[in-house]
């Protein structure tokens, strides 16, 4: 058995050993099997990066799983580049948001279910990147979204989260559904579902059409347009965005694991490893851009006005994934994978830093908050590198993935050029409300119930050693990447271009230079902005609340999307769910059959029971009748 067959494996069966033995006999002890488990799949990471560097790749079947007719599909893994750099995002991040929930959830009456979730979690999302046909990464895709659902309403007996768990799983249903059609779509065309027989015969239906409701539809377009619905549900994209800051309800590494490295980049994945398919549509293409870039400016905007610190940072996820679409619709699919590659460290690292933060002060509120940097300086320095990296700060490595997909956008034509403005704009947007985070949150003074400072302090090495750790991701990821007009050798792009290609960049060194200089122009202003108003001119955040207060409710109420969904989806559905489902059709006809049959029968029964009297005459006259009936009946017949 290859060593590979370990990494998905590895936490699969720290998951059924915590599960089956963890209430009884582990307990406070579950971390070290789920721990041990996934840096083991960490470690066999590295080691098939590695394989894959020097030119191994592998693409086979371990058993066939379904066959019926001509339908055949087989648990099979595909190691490529792609597969190779996902699993060390995947596998890297998990392992320390493992080893930072043992000082987080030290005393959660859930302990060892928490710490079951989690390798499922890590299981289900390595057999979705490992997959080399499309059914496993289905599987891997729902199984993702059912994970979400037990750890974001993990601590179940609080309404709110068994609330935003829910959420998750139902509005994901509707994106799954779509990708669902999709992947039988694929199969009807293909007649398999294996990734190779699909994309080496993808561009023979260039042409084709099918009829769909009246109308005749491209055929390689619906599939990929199918695919990216499923997409949009599980990263998030609008318009079904809306379970992912609820989510924060969750434990924080909870939202770290889903934000930085697990669930939400399972849509981006699949559009890069579809890449094939989504090629041959310029339709599907201007699609996915299109909704990354407003989906990125669409979430700055909410960003810049939450309170609770958490939410923030959610606000900020939407926003980054909305990049990495862009990139992938302008077909750097590379550039789109780089970004998920380095937010992966400092997006878990926001998270984690939030957790500390809440864990020392037990309050998300950063309108609560202040001059937390004196009595949490780990935190802070983690944090405030995080949040540099963000704002393609130059040198970190945010900088290098964010100014890829810009410079990509502005060179692919014309349409590329309007989606660079507003991947600009979110850049500014996305320091600005990354430094008011930082200036509410640790500087100034107090203003919240932990002004007796006294109690205050660091979080524990196991808590800030994997902040520490991911603060050198945060910083050097971006490195493998450095573009050859700073001059690197774009390392990553060529990793990638075996599988994902890279379109050629239709501008000039001095358009570049200019693209990069407006990036960072653009970060740098926004930290300053932050700066003046959080830091020196106080009053004005309260000041702009009170004459733009109808924008400012717009932000802050999230331009009432969740309220627009519950007026036209939400009501109507549980009017019919109570009204026709339950109050008719329940209550009437099927109540009615089951109450009615039988008490017919007992109305039936109870008069035929008033014959029965036991008196003689009784039974004579009856009898006398019967007999003049059937006479009568004989003779007129």
């Amino acid at each position: 058995m290859d060593n590979y067959l370990l990494i998905p494996f590895l936490p699969l069966i720290a998951f059924i050993i915590n599960i089956l033995f963890g209430r009884r006999y582990i307990k406070g002890s579950a971390h070290w099997v789920s721990t041990l488990a996934v840096l083991g799949s960490s470690v066999i990471s590295v080691m098939t990066l590695l394989d894959v560097i020097g030119g191994r790749k592998i693409n086979e079947d371990l058993y066939t799983w379904i066959i019926s007719d001509r339908f055949s599909v087989s648990v099979g893994f595909l190691i490529d580049q792609l597969t190779a750099v996902m699993l060390i995002v995947v596998t890297s991040v998990s392992a320390l948001v493992h080893i930072y929930s043992i000082g987080y959830m030290h005393g959660d009456r859930g302990y060892y279910r928490f710490f079951s979730y989690l390798s499922l979690f890590t299981f289900s999302m390595l057999m979705l990147v490992m997959a080399n046909n499309f059914l496993q990464l289905y599987f891997g895709w729902e199984a993702v979204g059912l994970c979400s659902y037990l750890l974001i309403g993990f601590w179940y007996e609080k309404k709110t989260a068994s609330d935003a768990g829910k959420k998750a799983f139902i509005v994901n249903r509707v994106g799954d559904f779509g990708f669902s059609l999709g992947v039988i779509m694929i199969f009807l065309t293909f007649g398999t579902l294996h990734y190779a027989a699909v994309f080496d015969n993808a561009e023979g239906i260039v042409g084709q059409t099918v009829n769909l409701l009246g109308l005749e539809v491209d055929l390689i377009t619906l599939i990929a347009l199918l695919l990216f619905l499923g997409a949009i549900g599980k990263s998030a994209q609008i318009p079904l965005h809306v379970w992912l800051p609820d989510a924060m309800e969750g434990p924080t590494p909870v939202s770290a694991l889903i934000h930085a490295a697990t669930m939400v980049t399972a849509g981006v994945f699949m559009v890069a490893r579809a890449n094939p398919i989504f090629n041959l549509s310029e339709v599907a293409m201007n699609v996915v851009a299109v909704t990354g870039a407003i989906t990125a400016l669409f979430a700055a905007t909410i960003g810049l006005v939450q309170n609770d610190i958490k939410r923030v940072i959610a606000y900020s996820t939407v926003s980054q994934l909305g990049y990495m679409f862009l990139a992938c619709g302008v077909g750097a699919y590379a550039a789109g994978i780089f970004h998920l590659y380095t937010h992966a460290y400092f997006k878990a690292l926001l998270f984690l830093c939030a957790g500390s933060v809440i864990h020392a002060i037990h309050e998300q509120d950063i309108q609560k908050m202040g001059g937390l940097r004196r009595y949490m300086p780990v935190t802070y320095l983690t944090f405030l590198t995080a949040s540099l990296s963000i704002s393609g700060i130059p040198g970190l490595a945010g900088f290098f993935s964010k100014d890829e997909i810009l410079w990509m956008a502005y060179a692919s034509g014309p349409v590329g050029k309007f989606l660079w403005v507003i991947g600009t704009a979110t850049a500014l947007l996305t320091a600005f409300y990354s430094f008011r985070l930082i200036f509410l949150t640790f500087h100034g003074k107090s203003r919240g119930a932990h002004g007796q400072q006294h109690h205050l302090h660091e979080s524990p090495p196991v808590i800030t050693i994997p902040l520490l750790i991911l603060m050198v991701g945060a910083i050097g990821a971006g490195w493998v990447g450095i573009p050859h007009l700073l001059g690197g050798g774009a390392q990553f792009t060529e990793f990638m271009r075996p599988v994902l290609g890279h379109p050629e960049a239709h501008g000039t060194h001095k358009e570049e230079w200019i693209v990069m200089g407006l990036s960072v122009l653009g970060g740098i202003t926004g930290i300053g902005l932050a700066a003046w108003m959080y830091l020196k001119k106080t009053d004005i955040p309260l000041r702009l609340a009170e004459q733009l207060r109808w924008p400012y409710r717009v932000l802050y109420n999230k331009y009432y999307i969740d309220e627009l969904y519950d007026y036209i989806v939400v009501k109507p559905t549980i009017w019919i769910a109570k009204n026709i489902l339950v109050g008719f059709t329940d209550g009437k006809i099927i109540e009615g059959i089951v109450n009615g049959v039988p008490g017919s029968i007992g109305w039936l029964s109870e008069r035929l029971r008033k014959i029965q009297t036991g008196f003689l005459h009784h039974y004579a006259t009856i009898m006398a009748a019967g007999m003049l009936l059937i006479m009568a009946l004989v003779l007129l017949w």
